[in-house]
């Protein structure tokens, strides 16, 4: 017989995974598809990236070691530098990854007692869910918090009792946030880090839509700090930043002795990204230019499917930064609209695959080019237009 790891049940199938299986199966008849579902945008990876990878490959390959070259780690603590003004040690502050992904699941193991009195994690829900998939594989206990439109879909530890800040042990910050494309400032992260510090709550944020911010810089967590990174961690990215999806790279970066511990974690579960993708993501990290120009074409598309939203008074909420819009379901159903615009070979993710708070709401991620925005905009009003679909 064969026996089942119990939090696969709790947990179920990944929902964004069932999409982009769908859409791949409805791209097989070659027809047009208007695919918004997963963020992994159209427009390919930059050829400073690129280049700097094939000059890399060795023609021995070699282990990559869990620690990352320190190279790497550098180019990391110093755009935190530049960027956010935070001094990090590559040393000791800083860790490669694989993405942003594997180190979300994977950090609970490093510092989630299984058997301890605090074994909560906390975070905000509509969310990324492997928030809460890497907490119940470590033994703990996924408890979501509720955000609200009202509340800007942020958290607000201070509103939580203390009971419940007192059973977690880690909680996770996001923003720029996805699924709402919500925003927070430097002022919201002090206010977060000031009652973590109070409960002794690790405090993670992940980062990883940092650059892609269209009114005003997206802070880090780190910035907070003022120097001290005690309890405080940054998950930071190349996939969104620098069209690297697919190369897998990423860091964690804060507190000297957790990630002390993670470098004894790692190892017993892989290593950092192969060394021509770090050789690729030093390029990244050291390069600004792709970022800024990124960050306009994105514009360009959020401009073309916002004014699509508001022409037909289908009301968009968060949506300040990050590749996402998010808008509210005409007619009040995500999984039914969302169906609706299948129909018209439109695929929207429905806000509930991102945890019951986005009941009612759907998730359009830019990935199409721009043109290919705009034509899923004259698509989508035709509908309309036609009564298949209603307004909002």
């Amino acid at each position: 017989m064969v026996t089942s790891n119990p939090a696969l049940d709790q947990l179920g199938g990944n929902r964004l995974a069932g999409l982009q299986q769908l859409a791949q199966q409805l791209r097989a008849d070659g027809a047009t598809l208007h695919d918004f579902s997963i963020g992994d945008p159209d427009e390919p990876t930059p050829q400073v990236i690129r280049g700097a990878l094939i000059d890399a490959l060795d023609p021995v390959s070699r282990y990559p070691t869990a620690a990352g070259q320190p190279a790497l780690r550098s180019a990391v603590a110093d755009w935190f530098g530049r960027r956010h003004g935070v001094v990090v040690d590559p040393d000791t502050e800083v860790i490669p990854t694989s993405g942003s992904k594997e180190a979300i699941f994977h950090l609970p193991l490093a510092v989630l007692d299984p058997a301890g009195p605090r074994r909560h994690v906390l975070w905000g829900e509509p969310g990324y869910p492997t928030y809460a998939s890497g907490t119940v594989f470590a033994g703990g206990v996924s408890d979501p918090v509720t955000l609200t439109p009202e509340q800007g879909w942020r958290l607000s530890l201070a509103e939580l009792p203390a009971e419940r800040l007192d059973r977690a042990c880690i909680v996770w910050l996001n923003h720029p946030h996805n699924p709402t494309g919500a925003t927070a400032d430097l002022g919201w992260y002090r206010e977060q880090l000031a009652v973590a510090r109070a409960h002794d709550l690790l405090l993670v944020s992940d980062e990883c839509y940092q650059e892609i911010w269209f009114d005003h810089p997206a802070p880090s967590a780190l910035e907070a700090c003022d120097g001290d990174l005690e309890g405080v961690l940054a998950v930071a990215s190349l996939s969104k930043r620098s069209g690297m999806t697919g190369y897998r790279s990423g860091a964690i970066v804060g507190d000297a002795a957790l990630i002390a511990r993670l470098k004894v974690l790692r190892p017993h579960i892989g290593t950092a990204s192969p060394d021509f993708v770090q050789a690729a993501a030093i390029a990244a990290w050291n390069d600004q230019t792709h970022v800024d120009e990124r960050r306009e074409v994105f514009r360009a598309k959020r401009e073309v499917l916002l004014n699509h939203l508001a022409a037909h008074d289908i009301e968009a909420s968060g949506s300040q930064a990050t590749f996402y819009l998010w808008f509210r379901a005409p007619g009040g159903d995500d999984a039914a609209y969302a169906e609706a615009l299948l129909r018209e070979r439109i695929v929207a993710s429905p806000g509930r695959a991102f945890g019951p708070g986005g009941y009612g709401w759907l998730r359009l991620a830019l990935v199409p080019t721009v043109e290919g925005c705009r034509a899923a905009a004259t698509a989508w009003a035709d509908a309309i237009a036609a009564g298949r679909l209603p307004n909002g």
